[in-house]
């Protein structure tokens, strides 16, 4: 395992880390023991952060990490969100009052004094630019209740914004093979700013792993069934934007990725690992098997500058007109 600085922190993470949005719902049927061998397996191979949020199974995410890294809290860092358990576009959800219920509640599960890296979870702008909810994390900051913050962002123009307030310490965004607007103008600020990048949705909701066919057909409680056109939340957190089956016939045209890498799982991820700005990247899982698989991406060859620009032209001519949202 390879370790890269988190932005500005003192945390060196494992460059490959893990989301738990799988393995605390909304995609589809789980199972706890199989999730606690898989983020067992995952610290045995080095990972030493995990991604959480207050709303991934309505704070079950957070309770199986609490119980996989028992014993271990001061080796394994944890990033958790909030602000998705109220309503995001009401100012008091942002309040000194609610955001320290939102922790204390967090930290519970979690059974932790303090809490590594704590994000604003996808927020309207409009509450970014109003700025009073940075107020309230440097206070829970100066008392020691969070070591960092930052913020999950749904476009480049809210990263930007966000690299200018002086104590956001990360933004996590969506990149991957098909959205990879980030890397044009703000990965470069963010290393200038020394700010850390998390990549989420690394696979395209697993577009990216070449295992779908058109027409498949997802469980009633996954949301790639009941969000893929953006009924309950942004449609970019979706399969990156993309409508499934156009998605599908485009990721059929990058199947050479997977050429002396393994596969199209293990090709993506560390094509998003080439990137000097990313601090690591978070794919989700539900099994061992999907462990370890996400692992085998550390293994294999690096992507030449010419395979670089040729996935870089790709994305231009073929896939960003039909990315949908805001991004």
């Amino acid at each position: 395992m390879k370790y890269r600085k988190l932005g500005n922190t003192d945390m060196e993470i494992s460059e490959l880390s893990f989301g738990t949005w799988a393995i605390g719902g909304s995609w589809g049927k789980t199972n706890d023991e199989e999730s606690l061998n898989g983020l067992a397996r995952a610290m045995d191979a080095g990972v030493n952060f995990f991604d959480t949020a207050d709303v991934y199974g309505g704070g079950h995410a957070e309770e199986l990490l609490a119980k996989a890294t028992k014993g271990k809290e001061s080796e394994i860092y944890i990033a958790s969100k909030f602000c998705r358990a109220g309503d995001i576009e009401d100012p008091h959800t942002y309040s000194e009052e609610s955001v320290t219920k939102y922790l204390e509640a967090t930290l519970k599960r979690l059974n932790r004094e303090a809490l590594d890296l704590y994000q604003i979870h996808c927020p309207p702008f409009e509450i970014l630019k109003d700025g009073r909810v940075f107020e309230v994390l440097d206070k829970l900051k100066a008392q020691g209740k969070i070591r960092y913050y930052g913020v999950s962002v749904e476009t480049v123009e809210e990263g930007l914004f966000c690299l200018e307030q002086p104590n956001v310490s990360t933004l996590q965004v969506i990149f991957n093979m098909m959205r990879q607007k980030p890397a044009e103008e703000l990965f470069p600020k963010a290393l200038e700013k020394q700010v850390g990048i998390l990549a989420r949705v690394p696979l395209a909701s697993g577009l990216l792993t070449g295992k779908f066919s058109v027409n498949h057909q997802f469980e009633e409680d996954d949301h790639r069934n009941f969000n893929k056109d953006g009924a309950a939340f942004n449609v970019g957190e979706t399969f990156g934007g993309i409508e499934f089956n156009k998605g599908v016939e485009l990721s059929k045209q990058l199947e050479w990725v997977a050429e002396g890498r393994g596969n199209m799982t293990r090709a993506a991820l560390k094509w998003i690992l080439e990137h000097e700005a990313v601090s690591t990247v978070i794919p989700g899982f539900k099994t061992v098997k999907q462990v370890e698989d996400n692992l085998g991406a550390l293994e294999v060859k690096d992507f030449s500058a010419a395979e670089m620009k040729k996935l870089e032209d790709f994305y231009q001519a073929e896939i960003h007109d039909h990315i949908r949202g805001p991004y």
